[in-house]
């Protein structure tokens, strides 16, 4: 081999060299080119995916303690039957007291001879 030709492969392989390292140089810095792309194209995304959680979790926790409170206050009346049932009794007992006056006071009314006037109209007697 000549020496012209010696020097052009040895020229070919210093260059395959210098780009290989060139190349494996630069590689993490493309890496990470892509990297930052890929991140700004998806970043806007993924912040209104997170604002949309935040405030499905805001309104879950609204409608969970909603729930909660419902639950609490059906507790509560079914505990409260037995108020409703004395309730219930007394009122029952009023209206018979009420009758019984009542029926005692028709009776008083027609026994009374002084209820009557001359002309047949009954008087009241302020009861």
């Amino acid at each position: 081999m000549d020496d012209q030709e010696m020097q052009l492969k040895v020229k070919r392989v210093t260059d395959k060299f210098t780009e290989s390292m060139y190349v494996l140089a630069n590689e993490p810095s493309i890496a990470l080119y892509r990297l930052q792309e890929h991140v700004r194209r998806s970043l806007p995304e993924l912040v209104q995916h997170k604002t949309d959680m935040q405030s499905w979790e805001e309104q879950s926790q609204g409608a969970i303690y909603t729930v909660e409170y419902a639950c609490s206050a059906v507790k509560s009346m079914t505990n409260s039957s037995l108020y409703f049932k004395n309730i219930d009794g007394l009122l029952r007992q009023a209206i018979s007291l009420k009758e019984q006056i009542n029926s005692q006071g028709r009776r008083k009314r027609a026994l009374d001879p002084g209820m009557i006037k001359d002309g047949g109209e009954k008087q009241s007697s302020g009861i």
